[in-house]
Formats: C-alpha cells, sequence, structure tokens
C-alpha cells in the first residue's frame, strides 16, 4: 500500500501507546481513523484530543477477546465511514512471571487478549477486506519476544510467537487467492507504553487472589528493569513512522528494534544446528 489519504484505519489497543503512535501518524497522513480499545476513560481522552485535529475519528470501547465487539467495531466501521483498509490487530497484555507458576487465569487473560484478540480481527474483517476488492493491508502487532529465546514473560512470548505463526500463514494463504491484502507482523522491542501496567484493565473474573507473600527480590529487581526499559523506550511516533515504512514497502516481518538481530539469529542458528538454547547475554 503506497497512497494512506482517505484510507480508513481501524487500530485495537488504539488509546495509548503503539496504538495512538499509529492513529496519530493516520491522521497525518490524511486518514480516517477507528480507535478500539477496552479502557474507556483513555478512549474518551484519546478520542477528544484526536478530534481536535480531525474529525475523522470514531471511537469504540471493545473487548478484544469478544467475538461479538469485534464484530460491533466492523459495523460501526462501514456505518461510519463504508470501508476498511487498513487493519491493526494491536490489543496486548503482559503478565510477568515463571512459566510454572502462572495462574490459569493468568494464561485465560493472556490467550484471550494477545491471541483471541488477532484471531478475531482477521475472522471478522479479512472477508469485509476481500468483497471490497480493492487494495489493504493488515497489520499484527506480535513482539521480539517471540523471535528469540530467554526466560522470563513466557506467557507472553508464547502468545507472540504464535502471532508470528498465524500471521505468515494468513500471508500465505491470502498470496494463494491473489487477494489485494498485504499482512505485516511487527516484532518490536520497548516501546513507551503502559503495557508493564495492564493489569488495571484485566477482568474481574480472571484476576489473582492478593499476594499473600511479597515478590522476591529477583522479580521486584525484574519489574523495576521492565520499569526502566519502557521510560527510556522508543517514542510511539518514532515506533509509527517505522511501522508505515513497512507498510509501503510491503515488509512482512517489521524489525523495529535491529539491536535484537543477534538475539534472533542466535535463536534460528540453534534450531537449525539442533543444539540446545543458548542463554540470553546477561543484563
Amino acid at each position: 500500500m503506497k497512497e494512506f489519504k482517505d484510507k480508513v484505519a481501524v487500530i485495537t489497543g488504539g488509546a495509548g501507546g503503539i496504538g495512538r503512535g499509529i492513529a496519530e501518524h493516520c491522521l497525518q497522513k490524511g486518514m480516517k481513523v477507528v480507535l478500539a480499545d477496552i479502557e474507556e476513560p483513555a478512549l474518551t481522552q484519546a478520542e477528544k484530543e484526536l478530534k481536535a485535529r480531525s474529525a475523522a475519528v470514531l471511537a469504540v470501547q471493545t473487548n478484544v477477546s469478544k467475538m461479538d465487539e469485534i464484530e460491533v467495531l466492523a459495523q460501526k466501521t462501514l456505518d461510519e465511514f463504508g470501508a476498511v483498509h487498513l487493519l491493526f490487530n494491536n490489543a496486548g497484555v503482559e503478565v510477568r512471571g515463571t512459566i510454572w507458576e502462572y495462574t490459569l487465569a493468568d494464561w485465560e487473560w493472556i490467550i484471550n487478549v494477545n491471541l483471541w484478540g488477532v484471531i478475531h480481527g482477521v475472522k471478522v474483517f479479512v472477508p469485509i477486506m476481500l468483497e471490497q476488492q480493492t487494495e489493504c493491508h493488515i497489520v499484527n502487532t506480535a513482539s521480539v519476544a517471540g523471535l528469540i529465546s530467554g526466560p522470563g514473560i513466557g506467557s507472553y512470548r508464547v502468545t507472540k510467537n504464535g502471532i508470528i505463526s498465524f500471521s505468515e500463514t494468513l500471508y500465505h494463504e491470502l498470496k494463494q487467492r491473489n487477494a489485494q491484502i498485504g499482512v505485516s507482523v511487527l516484532c518490536p522491542s520497548f516501546v513507551r507504553s503502559r503495557l508493564v501496567e495492564a493489569e488495571r484493565n484485566r477482568p474481574a473474573e480472571l484476576r489473582n487472589p492478593p499476594r499473600k507473600h511479597p515478590l522476591s527480590p529477583h522479580d521486584q529487581e525484574l519489574l523495576q528493569w521492565f520499569q526502566e526499559q519502557n521510560k527510556n523506550a522508543m517514542p510511539p511516533e518514532q515506533f509509527a513512522d517505522k511501522v508505515f515504512k513497512g507498510i509501503q514497502q510491503n515488509t512482512f516481518y517489521i524489525l523495529t528494534h535491529p539491536e535484537n538481530n543477534d538475539a534472533i539469529k542466535q535463536r534460528m542458528e540453534d534450531i537449525l544446528q539442533q543444539r540446545n538454547p543458548t542463554p540470553p547475554q546477561s543484563k
């Protein structure tokens, strides 16, 4: 996709972080934007601020883990703007912990949002795009965590790895049909956002009971490291510019943080040489 003016973009997780940065970039390019987010106050604020710059903004409170809410999102998009050309399946959450210590509620929540959110988005919007018979593009937000090997954030890694495989299959299947729908998968490292505060949006029925013991020194150190990395992370606006360059060049794997390329290469070599995973370099 080369031309963006007057095209319609739907962005899940659009009220902040990566989604907000992409939304602002869309408006700069003269696009019409549909913001979808589960967090109503943040969504209302984002809509207000973006509408002050452009009238072509629609906000729809959406829980991406619910198929019926994605269907409502699609219908409201068509009712307001008549089409959809760019779909950013971007909503995501993170749960930190050791892989055997995650609760079933942790697994259910992160899979529902990160993986089912992408599945629902593709299930609902691809038929619409195919019927339009016009140039479209889908961007699924994964993570470099889905491409490299290491300890920690295991549930997050699992969902992001799943998104990468899902996106690869989607790419091949659309190519088989000669569809005018491009596909990209984003694999960023740290981008400034509130991902480390994702618990604020966890549904009540999937919340864990209060902790009986404080975080271990190791877990506390890891949390502080994540918070520090986020504070010094790439601004969403800079990230969005990289994303759109990838879309324009029809790039499938959009790797926005080249400093991670050695770790990605290391994992691929481990697989091809059938050797045990190489421990990551210490922070």
